[in-house]
This record gives structure tokens, sequence and C-alpha cells, in this order.
């Protein structure tokens, strides 16, 4: 997939971090759901804070080829979606690191009223997909932005005949304790539903706010 493609609509920044590929490849299939719902959109990662020489002893793969994102991107963009690895139940250091340094965009309240989203990905079942949504839920409320949670909106939520991720906060995938578990094809339909879901309601939002300015 391309990183960014040019359709009519809502332009939607999906910005992510992924040390093991898992996180990247649920941001595509969200990008997909985005396009499908008639969005412009653009895949963005957040700046690596671990040495090379680190990486390489947790065994990390190559970065993928996308464009790293600054805290402009949060901004120049009609609705943000956040891919977001959890690390002890929590968002990376990464992304938090990414998020700290929006103090500027906080300031001038940049970020006001901007449709939001967030996936995530955990090791294990009980490993922390509720957790991390709720606890990244703090950068949204203190920017003044309108999560999107995608509710139970997706009937594959209810299946309970095989193991998967995800839940009514957003899209998740397992990685397995090793990470060698790669998104089942249940957990990247959700992912895609997510960005269909989110891209809909982002569009009603920006529709609903320039008929507002047409009439003053």
């Amino acid at each position: 997939m391309a990183e960014a493609k040019t359709t009519d609509g809502v332009r939607v920044n999906i910005i992510f971090y992924s040390m093991y590929g898992h996180i990247y490849r649920m941001a595509q299939e969200v990008a997909k759901g985005v396009e499908a719902a008639g969005g412009t959109v653009k895949l963005l990662q957040v700046p690596e804070t671990l040495s090379e020489e680190v990486l390489k002893k947790m065994h990390a793969p190559a970065k993928p080829e996308v464009s790293v994102a600054t805290v402009n991107d949060l901004e120049d963009c009609d609705c943000v979606i956040f891919g977001v690895p959890t690390r002890y139940g929590s968002a990376c250091a990464q992304m938090k690191a990414f998020m700290d340094a929006t103090g500027g965009l906080w300031s001038k309240g940049a970020l006001v009223g901007k449709p939001t989203a967030i996936f995530f990905s955990t090791a294990t079942q009980g490993g922390g997909q509720e957790t991390t949504a709720l606890t990244f839920l703090t950068h949204f409320a203190h920017h003044g932005m309108v999560y999107v949670p995608i509710g139970y909106s997706s009937p594959l939520l209810f299946n309970n005949d095989e193991v998967h991720g995800g839940s009514p906060y957003g899209a998740g995938t397992l990685a397995g304790g090793d990470g060698s578990r790669q998104p089942s094809e249940l957990e990247l339909a959700v992912a895609l539903h997510q960005g269909k879901h989110t891209t809909t309601v982002a569009k009603a939002l920006v529709a609903g706010r320039k008929a507002v300015a047409t009439q003053q």
C-alpha cells in the first residue's frame, strides 16, 4: 500500500509505533478501511527512542519504509488514528514521548474537537488491551479531542470461537509471548472496520462544521 493516497473526503493520519511489525500490519488494514470510506490516508511512525544497539539486542527488524511523524502531523489532518503497542498495560515509551512533545499544540488548542481513535497490540489476552486504551484517553481529554470507539459495531467482537484481540475501545491483536503470532484474519477485519467506522464519523463531523460555518 502506498503511504498516502488522494481521494475525496476527510484527511486521516494513522500515527503508530511498531517494533516487530504487528501494529504496522494492523495500521495497513485500518488504512484500507479509511480509503473504503472515502478518506485520504497517510501512515506515519513516531520517532524511535532506542539506540540501534539496543534494537539489535532485542532482535527488532528494520523499520518499515514509512515517514516519521512530527507533532505537526496531528494538526495537519481532519482525524488521527493511533496505533499503540502495550508495555506493561499502557502505551509504549516511544508513543508517550511523542505525545509528551505536543505541549505547543495543547497551549493553542490545536486539537480541540478533532476526532481520534486507537488500536493496540498486546502479547496476551490479559496483557492490557483495554488498559492501554483507557490510559491513552488522558491525552485525548487534555487536548479536547473527540474519541471515537468502535463499540460493538462489528459483530466479529462477539466471536468466541477463536482467541483474538480487539474490544469496544478499538481493534487489537495478540502478538504472543515471543512475538511470533501475527494478526489473524478476524483481527485484520476488525481493523478494516475501525478505519471505515472512524472515517465515517469524522466525515459527519467535518460536514456538520462546514454546514454551520456557511450559516454564520
